[in-house]
């Protein structure tokens, strides 16, 4: 059912998959597997700010180092979770939910240490995004590669709770359209997709990008699914099944086609960020440094491949259509656009799951930061051969981010 040409894009499905699939991703896998792309650092730790976040796998207390469950007394261990009656059902679940969903955060002394200055060649600017503070004492390095993005029992009233947040207070939405994420799912989103093709193109980027992420998350668990679970091993691969009930045709009501639909519209986003971010890596002066001069020089040289790349792609997304009304007008939607995807990065402070919020963090972040680049076209235009760039600043988070949610 995914084929042809996408809404608002003079792009269609096969020419991306054959450009993707060929050319970009194998050079970007090779990218995200070296020293400078796998570490993101992130605070896991951070309250969520929006409802008192009581549930029950809420895994605050043991995920990331996960401790060793036999150390600690019954009592304590029982007691340091807000169990209602219902949650003590589902204990057993949540322990399995609370084992795969524990971030992984080996790292050695030396991996450390390097991390550490490489953050000294960081520098800062504007963003869309509500950004770790990561010297804060609870942010830490995590590495990507130990923590793949895969099913880890989060579900259920909980996670709908976080997409729903995500949909019914970010997406411009007017109150009489039915929430996306409702119980009889099919009808109501219905209601949304007359509502998406009714308003402005930026307000239908907006959702869409909304879309595109979910749809994004939804594959790769359904892609990594947890087969089988014994004590001899762990089998992770596709759930076919787990895949349909979200995206065929008939059991989503005809939505699902226009989910994986809005995941290649995000693609596009993101490559048409990565073409225009070009003159900011191709300065002498930059470099992803590690200290490890060859490798450093290696990666930087695919990294500007990858970009090239990017930008001879032929049916680029059209960014110029955002906000090119009345500059009064414009400046205000655009204002607005950057407020909601903040909020939506501060509720990935609410997701109970340590890894989902890990990846979540991770994938927002990257979003944000391909939206910062589309609307910086000027200041990156006016970025000097060499020397600083004052104008436009990428951080070293921002960098892995960008290139890690692209790379999902």
């Amino acid at each position: 059912q995914v084929t042809g040409y996408l809404d608002d894009c003079t792009c269609d499905v096969e020419t991306i998959d054959a450009f993707n699939n060929y050319k970009l991703f194998p050079r970007l896998n090779e990218l995200l597997e070296s020293d400078y792309f796998r570490y993101y650092k992130v605070n896991l730790q951070k309250p969520c700010p929006f409802w008192e976040d009581n549930s029950h796998c809420g895994m605050r207390d043991c995920a990331v180092q996960p401790c060793p469950s036999d150390e600690v007394p019954d009592g304590i261990r029982a007691g340091s979770y807000k169990y209602s009656e219902e949650a003590n059902n589902l204990a057993e679940e949540c322990e399995e939910a609370k084992r795969l969903g524990a971030v992984d955060d080996s790292l050695s002394k030396e991996t450390r240490q390097a991390v550490l200055q490489w953050a000294q060649h960081d520098d800062s600017s504007d963003s869309f995004c509500q950004a770790d503070d990561i010297h804060s004492p609870d942010a830490e390095y995590v590495d990507l590669l130990l923590n793949p993005e895969r099913y880890t029992g989060y579900k259920g009233p909980d996670a709908w709770k976080i997409w729903n947040s995500i949909y019914e207070e970010n997406c411009f939405k007017p109150q009489n359209v039915k929430r996306p994420l409702a119980s009889g799912r099919g009808e109501s989103f219905i209601y949304l997709t007359k509502w998406v093709s009714r308003v402005c193109v930026e307000k239908r980027a907006f959702y869409r990008l909304i879309s595109g992420l979910h749809a994004s998350i939804n594959i790769h668990l359904s892609a990594r699914y947890l087969l089988q679970d014994t004590w001899s091993e762990k089998k992770w691969g596709p759930n076919v099944t787990e895949f349909q009930q979200r995206f065929d045709e008939v059991l989503t009501s005809g939505e699902g086609p226009r989910r994986l639909k809005n995941l290649y519209f995000l693609y596009l986003i993101e490559l048409r960020a990565l073409s225009k971010v070009l003159p900011f890596f191709e300065r002498p002066s930059f470099q992803l440094y590690t200290g490890n001069k060859s490798q450093d020089a290696e990666m930087k040289h695919l990294l500007l491949e990858i970009l090239h790349l990017a930008k001879s792609f032929p049916l680029h997304f059209d960014e110029n259509s955002f906000f090119a009304g009345n500059k009064k007008e414009a400046a205000k939607l655009k204002e607005e656009f950057r407020l909601h995807f903040k909020n939506i990065s501060k509720i990935m402070d609410c997701v109970g799951c340590f890894k989902c919020r890990l990846w979540g963090k991770l994938q927002t972040q990257g979003l944000g930061t391909a939206l910062k680049i589309l609307f910086s076209e000027k200041l990156i235009q006016k970025i000097p051969e060499s020397g600083p760039s004052y104008g436009f600043q990428l951080t070293r988070q921002e960098i892995v981010a960008l290139f890690n949610a692209f790379g999902r």
